[in-house]
């Protein structure tokens, strides 16, 4: 084999001396973990963008000798030379515990399968069992003579496996803490090289062991009897320093002190790829969703090996056994806000020394549980399994494994933790960079800390419309704020020897003095904040939504009946987000929102938030037409709607979207939604370089076609919704007694747009043979134009059948129209003549009605044809505008010459006769109808005269014999 070089980046300084280091990927590859030996920090790499500068955590006081995640990537541990282990939450790297001490340099750390035990060893005589749940040491098992360089807890959780510096390797009992096998010498002697420590690591299926050998090999050894089963052996011509199971089990990759890597076939013992390289490799992590193996080398300088195995052999990622262990409890994630104390006090009981980090004064903790989780007040280890006669057990684990239902994966799957309060466009805390503490349609709030105090910046998207605000230094640390145009709301969390929360209203203009406020609260933490019309509102830990006016006057105080989670305002309306419950076994968040009208001290919308199976929500607000709406972990837009009585449109999901782009929601329109695109694994913007806002059209996530045409048929579905919503605004101004004129002329055009839409869409019905389809589109037109539309399109589509239900549907609707109480319609004294389009067919049609010989027929002109789904609007509107006449509507059914009337065939002409073209200005000042018949929300204001309707007829017949000419 041909032996390939490969590029590796400077992670960590080496000043020259080889280090030990270490290098690990997350549970979904979205991130790179480096650290060494000779470096106190730990390095959070983009391994997409490794160009990127990464996020460094600095809290060691000593180099960083060992790490690892928990098996669900959401807390980090590390060891160092300075004897302390510590946590924090990942990725977010904030510091959260010393969990412990030893009183020599730590080498190696581990979690187990489920994350409910860390272990921990170095120089020290003993490995410390750590229980993650209480933080207490479950354990301390001794046995070694040398500094302990490796762990590896058994994937079945019955088993811990150690190494030492002088190669005796230990196979642990875990529920009784007894070393089962004790196996002397079969590992390297390392001696006093602290760059080079023996490894080992247990097969994914949990059956073999393999230990580095004393023939520059690899040694496998059998889980229950630890026997010596094989061994592999190839090109390595010094001692292998670490070695690494791929995800599936069928490959490893093998380090040795001859500075070249080897990948193994393991099921034909043979190697089948190596990459040599300039200095020894210490560290290697298979990617655990791909064909890559991340390195690192003892100067720090780190690479990753894409497709480590050729590509025509079995991918390393498939085929991955799947393991259960039964306890599967899952990791106790560190919450300052959890409510619960700790099951056993807090860890300070343990006497470490924080080095100068703030811990809380009292770390609560919240366990992941399971369906098999017992009571969490019994010792943590008694609940693991207990061993049978070795084989009987293995064999015994795999049948109930195999003969297990296939719902065992979900029910035993750790459930997720209530979600924490948010504040809407705020990013995470970074050390020593820039963040956001407000981002949305009108500008941002962004703060950094420096020196012990905060400078913040307030900036507008429009710099020429916008207020000019002066930088602030913040002495009280806020963490959340809320923007918009008349002002902006800061608030902190708990802090001080009094425990004590404080919020912060600046308004931005204002006639009087000293308009800035502030209140305290004792005891009582802001959780989130909000801005509307005129009012400020914060929501606490206790549960107690407080609303106060721009002046500082405290007005309101609610209880809430949740935790919150975020809340957003705009002008009269406060939306609020609360946990109604717990998480579903689903691990489904259970919330609900409640919209309050502050001005009116109303609570209008009330109602469960719906969310996507297994998300979170990650921003709420209002879109810039007051439309309340949410977004989830899982990229799915909704919208709420008056629609059924109250329901959540999807109205946009990532998912449709390219999947290598998160987006970080800042707000939306009618038609839009504005975001930040952040590559993945990235899931929010920095502030520096100025993000760029996105706009992405909305679209539900409608299912393939069999017509291919979702496009339009989405674009159907938003033009219906949005005429829905134009037209409840209408109602609502009509209430208010304002001038709805704009409103119909918009409403007009979309109604217009709708049919167009249709109409393709019925195109594409007739193209695809799916003539039902193409007749219930035409059902859903509301132009009367249209439906001649359609007719003659499927005329030319050679559809003769179909234009002929196409007909009948166009008459049905027309004397349906015709049955209806005749009433002129009215015209908007208000409406310009030249918003009417260029072409507007209307068609009076003669009601017949037969009864008795001797009583007359009596023809009454028919109304214009309406639009199935929105009825026109008949109601007439007061005080429009100062001085409008009040508007009175009369009905006229004035018949004058009924004798004239000679036959039915006479009057069955007049139902032929069209009108062409549109009424003049001058028609209409004459008293002339000048109708909109495509628009079902036009508004009528003017008297009409009355008029004969034998007139009526004789116009229009001289306006048909002037066109004929």
């Amino acid at each position: 084999m041909k032996g390939r070089s490969l590029k590796l980046r400077e992670a960590h300084k080496s000043s020259g001396a080889a280090s030990f280091c270490s290098i690990l990927w997350d549970l979904r590859a979205q991130h790179l973990l480096t650290s060494s030996s000779n470096d106190l920090s730990i390095c959070i790499h983009d391994p997409l963008l490794p160009s990127n500068s990464p996020q460094i955590l600095r809290h060691h006081r000593d180099g960083v000798t060992a790490l690892a995640l928990s098996p669900n990537s959401t807390c980090l541990a590390s060891g160092s030379i300075d004897h302390s282990v510590k946590l924090y939450k990942f990725p977010g790297g904030e510091f959260q515990t010393n969990v412990t001490r030893f009183t020599l340099p730590i080498r190696v750390i581990s979690f187990n399968r489920s994350g409910s035990i860390l272990a921990a060893a170095g120089d020290d005589e003993g490995i410390k069992l750590i229980n993650t749940i209480d933080g207490s040491i479950a354990r301390v098992l001794k046995g070694h003579k040398g500094s302990v360089t490796g762990l590896a807890f058994d994937p079945n959780g019955e088993y811990l496996a150690s190494v030492d510096s002088i190669g005796t390797v230990i196979q642990w009992e875990l529920h009784s803490g007894t070393a089962l096998h004790i196996l002397k010498g079969i590992a390297p002697d390392t001696g006093s090289d602290l760059s080079v420590l023996n490894a080992l690591s247990w097969s994914p299926d949990g059956e073999t062991l393999a230990v580095p050998g004393l023939r520059n090999d690899v040694v496998m050894y059998d889980r229950d009897t630890a026997e010596k089963l094989f061994s592999l052996r190839g090109d390595h011509v010094q001692p292998i320093c670490f070695l690494s199971w791929s995800p599936n089990g069928k490959y490893m990759a093998t380090a040795g002190l001859d500075r070249q890597i080897l990948i193994w076939d393991v099921d034909q013992r043979q190697d089948i790829d190596r990459q040599k390289f300039d200095d020894r490799i210490c560290c290697m992590a298979w990617k655990p969703n791909g064909n890559a193996l991340a390195v690192i080398d003892v100067m720090g300088k780190y690479g990753v090996w894409e497709s480590a195995v050729p590509s025509s052999m079995k991918s390393p990622t498939e085929d991955v056994p799947s393991l259960q262990s039964k306890n599967s409890n899952g990791l106790l994630l560190f919450d300052e806000d959890e409510q619960e104390p700790s099951a056993s006090g807090s860890l300070s009981d343990l006497g470490e020394d924080s080095h100068g980090e703030s811990e809380p004064p009292s770390r609560k903790r919240l366990r992941k549980q399971s369906t098999y989780d017992e009571d969490i007040n019994d010792d943590l280890l008694s609940s693991l399994p207990k061993v049978e006669s070795r084989k009987k057990a293995s064999h015994s684990h795999k049948e109930s494994l195999n003969n297990g239902n296939e719902g065992l994966k979900s029910t035993t799957s750790a459930r997720l933790k209530m979600q924490e309060a948010f504040q809407p466009g705020a990013t995470p805390v970074q050390p020593g960079k820039r963040r956001f503490l407000c981002y949305n349609m009108l500008g941002s709030i962004t703060t950094i800390e420096h020196d012990g105090y905060s400078h913040i910046e307030i900036d507008f998207h429009d710099t020429g419309s916008g207020p000019r605000v002066p930088a602030m230094t913040d002495y009280f640390g806020f963490t959340m704020a809320s923007l918009n145009e008349h002002g902006s709301v800061f608030a902190n969390p708990c802090k001080g020897e009094k425990n004590m929360s404080t919020l912060m209203y600046r308004p931005f203009s204002t006639w009087a003095n000293n308009s800035e406020w502030s209140m305290r609260f004792e005891q009582e933490e802001v959780k989130v904040v909000a801005l509307g019309s005129a009012w400020v509102a914060a929501v606490t830990s206790l549960n107690f939504l407080r609303i106060f006016t721009d002046g500082g006057l405290q007005r309101y105080v609610i209880s809430l009946d949740g935790p919150v989670v975020t809340a957003s305002g705009f002008k009269d309306e406060l939306a609020v987000v609360t946990h109604a419950s717990h998480c579903l076994p689903s691990n489904d968040q259970m919330l609900e929102f409640r919209v309050f009208n502050i001005s009116n001290g109303t609570q209008p919308l009330k109602g469960h938030l719906p969310l996507t199976p297994g998300s979170c929500l990650t921003w709420f607000g209002f879109s810039e037409e007051g439309q309340l709406s949410s977004y989830d972990s899982k990229g799915v837009l909704r919208v709420f709607t008056n629609q059924f009585g109250g329901s959540w449109l999807p109205l946009f999901s990532a998912s449709k979207e390219k999947s290598e782009e998160n987006y970080w929601v800042a707000g939306l329109n009618m038609n839009k939604l504005f975001c930040i695109v952040c590559k993945s694994p990235d899931l929010f913007p920095p502030v520096m370089p100025k993000p760029v806002l996105t706009l992405l059209d909305l679209s539900f996530p409608l299912a393939t076609s069999d017509l291919g045409a979702e496009t339009l048929e989405n674009e159907f579905i938003l033009k219906n919704m949005h005429l829905l919503q134009i037209q409840q605004r209408i109602e609502e101004m009509a209430a208010a007694g304002l001038d709805t004129t704009s409103l119909d002329d918009e409403a007009f055009n979309v109604e217009t747009a709708l049919d167009r839409c249709i109409l393709r869409l019925i195109a594409s019905c007739c193209n695809g043979d799916k003539i039902v389809r193409a007749t219930e589109l035409v059902k859903l037109l509301s132009l009367e134009k249209s439906v001649k539309g359609a007719i003659k399109l499927v005329t030319a589509l050679k559809l003769p059948n179909l234009a002929e239900r196409f007909n009948s549907i166009l008459e049905e609707r027309l004397l349906n129209e015709t049955s209806r109480p005749a009433t002129l319609p009215l015209t908007s004294s208000n409406h310009d003549a030249s918003t009417t389009p260029d072409v507007v067919m209307s068609k009076f049609l003669t009601s017949i009605q037969s009864s008795k010989p001797s009583q007359p027929v009596i023809p009454l002109p028919s109304p214009q044809l309406s639009s199935p789904l929105f009825a026109k609007k008949g109601k007439l509107q007061e005080g429009a505008k100062v001085g409008n006449e009040k508007v009175e509507q009369r009905r006229t059914a004035i018949v004058e010459n009924i004798g004239k009337v000679k036959s039915l065939a006479e009057v069955k002409s007049i139902e032929d006769v069209t009108n062409q073209g549109e009424a003049s200005i001058g028609e209409i000042k004459n008293g002339a109808v000048n109708q909109r018949p495509s628009n079902p929300f036009a508004k009528s204001s003017s008297n009409q005269e009355k008029s004969s309707l034998f007139d009526a007829i004789k116009k229009m017949k001289k306006v048909d014999e002037t066109g004929k000419r």
